[in-house]
């Protein structure tokens, strides 16, 4: 049985609707990635899931708890860590601790234990006395995840946890993450980074509401139409222009320093030797054309552009 159920989720905000019709299994033991824009519905979906928000239509199931009747009783199985931080700034990092620990209704004989289990595990013991509004990014990230997990839940959700985190502390949160998982916590996390769903077991893509694709990473990239070629030049922005109206081309993404040209599938035999060619006409530098493997961003762009 699924831990994480529901059909046909549906929440409005006004003349906005920002989840549409969402149905979604989520099994035990999966790091489950919701991979998005800003404005896709990943914050609204899983405060549905939550019991936080109400839905306006559909229904579903988080463990043995009904969304509609049992909202309320959610928390005794989940743990969550919201996109902005949220714990008391004036407290320090073990008085925040100490506080989800009451909040939660952690026996008296098991705080002491828990408490220590997770200052080890987020290594945040040297900084137990300090205020959490003194924290770095990444550090409040690891305090809030503590305090999430301070009743050992089983299904932990996190919402965009590594926005506005610097890259060793995103590296350090993702370790942490696949240890929880491997000690049997089921995790659904919200991001927009491409990357990070790479690292997921399953991943859902979310647009404008719609759940519009679903599978592990491998199963996406394989549903991709055409081929990638990455393109290196003098001018990149240029480059796309002019690469944009060449019949076998159905796409241009810039990509970091280069572009990424999607070309149909009849044409990848002589895509390389074409780009090259209309580079050259134009008078525009090459400095390397090359295929590639789509990335989840390359799958992501043709799902919601529509060219295939």
């Amino acid at each position: 049985m699924p831990i994480v159920s529901v059909r046909n989720l549906t929440r409005k905000f006004h003349n906005v609707t920002a989840v549409d019709g969402l149905t979604l299994d989520i099994e035990k033991g999966e790091i489950f990635g919701l991979v998005g824009p800003d404005g896709a519905g990943k914050t609204t979906t899983i405060r549905l899931m939550l019991g936080i928000l109400h839905a306006d239509a559909g229904e579903g199931h988080i463990g043995k708890f009904d969304l509609r009747t049992d909202a309320s009783s959610i928390v005794s199985l989940t743990g969550y860590v919201s996109q902005r931080f949220s714990l008391y700034t004036e407290l320090t990092v073990q008085e925040n601790l100490e506080l989800f620990a009451d909040i939660y209704r952690v026996p008296e004989h098991e705080r002491g234990p828990r408490l220590k289990r997770l200052m080890e595990f987020s290594r945040l013991d040297p900084f137990r006395d300090r205020l959490a509004g003194k924290l770095s990014g990444g550090m409040k990230q690891k305090l809030a995840l503590s305090c999430a997990l301070i009743h050992t839940p089983t299904l932990l959700f996190l919402d965009e946890p590594t926005t506005g985190v610097d890259p060793l502390s995103r590296r350090d949160l993702w370790r942490l993450l696949f240890d929880l998982w491997q000690d049997g916590v089921t995790i659904v996390v919200s991001t927009p980074y491409m990357d990070e769903a790479e690292r997921c077991s399953r991943v859902g893509f979310l647009s404008h509401g719609k759940l519009i694709a679903l599978g592990p990473p491998d199963e996406l990239r394989q549903k991709f139409h055409g081929a990638i070629f990455e393109v290196f030049t003098d001018n990149k922005f240029q480059a796309g222009k002019l690469l944009e109206p060449l019949p076998f081309v159905e796409d241009v993404n810039v990509f970091g320093e280069g572009l990424h040209v999607t070309v149909e599938a009849g044409a990848t035999d002589r895509a390389e030797a074409d780009i090259r060619s209309a580079m050259s006409a134009a008078g525009r530098e090459v400095r390397a054309v090359r295929r590639i493997e789509p990335s989840m961003e390359d799958v992501f762009f043709q799902l919601t552009t529509g060219k295939r």
